[in-house]
């Protein structure tokens, strides 16, 4: 196999001085210049301990907020997918009333920053909406599975309102950004295939559910992949409502132990566990994907 001989240029050695220069920089801000008592030790603790009335080892702090962070990632996403999906469908229609609709909510949501949505949403959906539902309090004193499996995928039932109602607002938001993918994916299919099924005799319904979506889910099936990963980190903004994610845990725990470094240091690695193998996943998937549109 031929094999390319790697040449290091002038540039190269000065490109890597100055990395080592920066490096060099950083440690000495950091231990000496920083002033500041690291204490790594203790931050085990607030991500698992031990439980001597059960005699295991627990989830602490820390992993409770990432466990919610995947929780609201996990559904966020797929409520998002279905409210993105019906609104691209919308944005292609050729009812002027569907394209309004569809055009105003993507266009508000674009165009606004993002806290203020949080906040409209959320206590318009928590304090109007959810709360005559009674979904909590319907759960609440019983023992049976659903109770579990509701804890285990949401949250617990005296909770549920507000977790609900961070789940809905992340929906909403992220739902505008997959609107458009999900529009640009349906006018990517060549006119010949509805003219094809249309032949067929088929209806607008079945044109789009048994050959347009297949077709453009494939094609934009790696974009909203990685909507997936803008919504991991799009839910630390719900911890500005107090929902018990993995920035309001640290923010909670850095406030009562002081451990302003370790902690942050920590939370950003976890959220790069998160992040990182789904970006690898993300470009594996494009290269298949592009493989198999070839």
């Amino acid at each position: 196999m031929y094999k390319k001989n790697i040449r290091l240029k002038k540039s190269d050695f000065i490109v890597g001085a100055l990395f080592l220069m920066v490096c060099a920089a950083t440690y000495y801000r950091v231990e000496i210049g920083l002033n500041y008592d690291w204490n790594w030790g203790k931050i085990p603790q607030f991500l698992f301990r031990y439980d001597e009335a059960s005699g295991k080892w627990v989830s602490n702090v820390l992993m409770w907020g990432l466990f919610n962070t995947i929780r609201l990632s996990i559904f966020g996403t797929l409520l998002a997918i279905i409210l993105g999906t019906i609104m691209g469908i919308c944005r292609s229609s050729k009812v002027v009333f569907f394209r309004l609709i569809s055009g105003t909510y993507v266009e508000t949501m674009r165009n606004l920053p993002p806290l203020v949505i949080i906040f409209l949403v959320y206590f318009f959906i928590g304090n109007h909406l959810l709360p005559y539902s009674h979904l909590g309090d319907a759960l609440q004193g019983r023992d049976n599975l659903l109770v579990t499996l509701v804890t285990f995928c949401l949250a617990p039932p005296e909770s549920l309102t507000t977790f609900l109602s961070a789940l809905f607002t992340l929906a909403i938001f992220e739902g505008a950004y997959i609107t458009e993918i999900v529009r640009a994916g349906i006018q990517s299919i060549r006119r010949g295939q509805w003219e094809a099924a249309h032949s067929l005799g088929m209806t607008k319904y079945q044109q789009m559910r048994y050959i347009i979506l297949p077709q453009a889910f494939q094609r934009i099936l790696p974009p909203l992949a990685g909507q997936f990963i803008s919504l991991i980190k799009d839910s630390s903004i719900v911890s500005v409502i107090s929902i018990a994610e993995l920035s309001f845990r640290a923010n909670e725990l850095m406030t009562g132990t002081l451990l302003t470094m370790e902690i942050w240091i920590t939370v950003t690695v976890m959220y790069l566990m998160l992040t990182l193998p789904c970006s690898i996943a993300i470009q594996m998937l494009e290269n298949r994907v592009a493989r198999g549109l070839k």
